[in-house]
């Protein structure tokens, strides 16, 4: 299996030198990336902008389908609640993500990602080999902000 994370982490990478918060994401369908994302919000001066939400917009247009089945994301940071529903609204089967977001202790991804109210769940996943780079990254880049 290649290493889809290696891959979002470099988008983090390359969000990092366009001064955009670092998060990078890939989607995966069978075993091959169909799209790509990192944060443009400063950018493109657009709140929705989130490497999760560029990379299911492409997913979709790769697919031309809104529906994601078999698909998996990976991103380097635990998505927020905005991307969450986006992910169960897209049919994202699996999230496999890198670091857990600071502040965000009251597992209100997995809430949203699980919900009785959707019909969709999706596996949520915590994949720790990158979880000390990708959270360097994002420190660096928020300590420089300070």
């Amino acid at each position: 299996m290649k290493d889809f994370m290696n891959e979002a982490l470099k988008f983090a990478q390359l969000a990092y030198k366009k001064n955009e918060v670092p998060i990078g994401a890939v989607i995966v369908k069978n075993d091959k990336i169909i799209a790509k994302g990192y944060n443009k919000r400063e950018k493109k001066q657009n709140a929705l902008l989130h490497a999760e939400i560029i990379a299911i917009n492409k997913a979709c247009k790769k697919l031309k389908s809104w529906r994601l089945d078999d698909c998996i994301l990976f991103v380097t940071l635990e998505p927020c609640p905005m991307c969450a529903g986006a992910i169960c609204n897209s049919r994202i089967k699996t999230v496999i993500f890198a670091c857990k977001e600071q502040t965000s202790n009251d597992g209100l991804c997995e809430l949203i990602l699980n919900s009785n109210r959707l019909n969709h769940k999706v596996n949520l996943i915590q994949d720790k080999k990158y979880e000390e780079q990708s959270s360097e990254l994002l420190k660096k880049f928020f300590k420089e902000k300070r």
